[in-house]
């Protein structure tokens, strides 16, 4: 969410900024929020104004009890200001909900190393990570690998759950939690803060980081209940300093977590019939930094080389790339993925993304630092360590042998008790 001072003083600026996007169905908004907030301004006036009067005119009464005058005309007159402060007000306040829907529909301002491009075929390459082995035979993919091991049953999840879920059985639930213990290790020797946060958000919170389209189409709503699932452990991580004022001394906060997540992934990437890429539930290690704008992009490259050895550790061809202008999402002010090299589909598919957003998140969730009186919003950047469904497809894909058997990364093998070799589960 923008500043509206921003709007009013430089809406040229806003709207460049709109056409860079290639969102101009979204320049209304624009005049719009420009239009209510000269109402709303001019409300405020008004209301000083009759505050204004009604101390006039009870001054005005006090003088004419003490002359010993007629007081009748004055106290009518006193009697009506209230109910004209009251309508004033009531309209003061529905103007500021509008005014604050309509800022929450204008995108964050791009960073201006932002490549312009409409969508996300026009991302750019930024770098790549390992190289693609290259394989003697036919690749198989990683729900044929773990069928035919023993090590998933995505036909009783479908049965108990429904498509978009899964069992994991024997070597493949320990290789998943062994990607979650080297996930939290990695960020706890990185300096961030682990926290394991509620599964469930309020709408406020959830407000504050999707916009109500992302909310009917991604969240899981409790029935009767102000509370949804949570989506990614950073909602619930950013939703623990809304309304709050942080110590700017306190600068930057560095906190990481683990925790499942729940999408209903309504739109149009839609859910794995089977398999474990895309999926109503799923695990993952996430990090987040609250920090000042001198700092903020500091931070952004710091979280950018995390990932990078994180990956460099678990042995996965990886690229970076960095999102377009029209490929960010409305709160995002510069952001980029990291993509695994499948060697099934023969493509990177993404499996972590990297975004700052500078302070327009924490204004919608009022997070801000005080140094010494001077107020300001924290800037909030946000990553994914490991999601590690999809870290573990990258493994299954990128390390099978020609038996079909599963080669465990060297990092992860101290997790596994010594393992080297996922086998065929003995039943």
């Amino acid at each position: 969410m923008l500043d509206i001072k921003l709007i009013r003083e430089n809406s040229k600026l806003v709207k460049e900024n709109i056409k860079k996007r290639f969102q101009k169905d979204k320049l209304k908004y624009v005049d719009e929020v420009l239009e209510k907030d000269k109402q709303y301004r001019k409300l405020l006036y008004d209301m000083e104004q009759l505050k204004h009067k009604r101390n006039l005119v009870s001054k005005e009464i006090n003088e004419l009890r003490k002359e010993g005058k007629n007081i009748k005309k004055k106290v009518l007159e006193a009697k009506k200001i209230p109910e004209k402060l009251k309508g004033k007000e009531e309209k003061v306040i529905k103007l500021k909900q509008e005014i604050k829907e309509l800022l929450c529909k204008i995108p964050n301002i791009i960073h201006n190393s932002v490549p312009l491009g409409e969508d996300h075929t026009k991302n750019v390459e930024i770098e790549k990570i390992g190289k693609p082995k290259k394989f003697n035979f036919d690749v198989k993919s990683h729900v044929e690998l773990t069928e035919n091991l023993g090590i998933v049953d995505f036909d009783a999840s479908a049965r108990v759950s429904g498509n978009g879920f899964f069992y994991l059985k024997g070597d493949l639930a320990r290789l998943n939690q062994a990607l979650i213990r080297f996930g939290i290790d990695f960020m706890l020797k990185k300096g961030y803060l682990f926290v394991e946060p509620p599964l469930m958000i309020r709408e406020e919170v959830l407000n504050g980081v999707y916009s109500h389209e992302e909310i009917e189409e991604m969240s899981y709503k409790v029935d009767g209940e102000d509370l949804y699932l949570i989506a990614t452990s950073e909602h619930p991580l950013i939703g623990m300093f809304i309304n709050q004022t942080v110590d700017a001394e306190e600068l930057p906060l560095k906190i990481c977590s683990y925790s499942q997540c729940f999408r209903k992934e309504i739109g149009s990437h839609g859910i794995d019939e089977k398999g474990l890429f895309r999926t109503h539930q799923f695990n993952k290690v996430e990090m987040v930094v609250l920090c000042g704008a001198k700092d903020s992009y500091k931070f952004y490259d710091e979280m950018l080389n995390i990932s990078k050895d994180i990956f460099k550790q678990l042995e996965i061809p990886t690229r970076v790339l960095e999102c377009c202008s029209g490929d960010l999402g409305d709160l995002k002010a510069k952001s980029c993925d990291l993509e695994y090299w499948s060697p099934r589909k023969k493509d990177y598919n993404e499996f972590c993304s990297l975004t700052n957003m500078e302070e327009a998140q924490a204004r919608r969730l009022n997070i801000r630092a005080d140094d010494k009186g001077d107020r300001f919003y924290v800037h909030t950047l946000n990553n994914t360590a490991i999601a590690t469904s999809r870290a573990m497809v990258a493994i299954l894909e990128n390390n099978q042998t020609k038996d079909g058997e599963i080669i465990v990364p060297k990092v992860l093998q101290k997790y596994l008790g010594g393992l080297k070799i996922i086998k065929k589960r003995k039943r």
